[in-house]
């Protein structure tokens, strides 16, 4: 089989993207005055602005991150002072992931830069074509035998 070489080849596309589109990210959390946010907390904190106090499997499940990656992430987190592990009252063996006060504090900063960023990536894209993207980037995730987060 002949691979498409970069800038053809929708891999290279795919990871180029997503490198551009997290250094704004990241170029955005400091100008707004939030440099504990990183891009990669974004579904921990997304999922728990939506529902704080979730059991670390559900916020993997939601976040739509591996249990491997999700331990690490949350200790890098509780370091970074975003969010803390408390004993699940009724389970024993699990732990709710609660916002700390500044994990709250990021919300309405972090969100805006998120949604500007979001703004200015797909300003000139039409509609259409977005929603086209995402059921392809879909149907990637499901042909990788990853859950659909859909």
């Amino acid at each position: 089989m002949n691979f498409p070489l970069p800038p053809d080849c929708p891999y290279y596309l795919i990871s180029r993207a997503t490198l551009a589109v997290t250094s704004h990210l990241k170029k955005g959390f400091i100008n707004e005055g939030v440099s504990t946010i990183k891009p990669a907390y974004l579904g921990v904190l997304l999922a728990l602005w939506d529902e704080d106090g979730l059991k670390a499997n559900e916020l993997g499940k939601r976040a739509g991150l591996e249990p491997s990656t999700m331990t690490g992430l949350l200790d890098r987190m509780e370091k970074d002072a975003l969010l803390k592990r408390e004993p699940d009252p009724h389970d024993r063996r699990a732990n709710r992931i609660v916002l700390t006060k500044a994990g709250v504090d990021v919300e309405v900063a972090s969100t805006k830069v998120l949604s500007d960023t979001l703004d200015k990536v797909f300003s000139s894209i039409p509609k259409k074509d977005i929603e086209t993207t995402k059921n392809v980037l879909h149907t990637i995730l499901l042909n990788c035998g990853k859950e659909d987060v859909k």
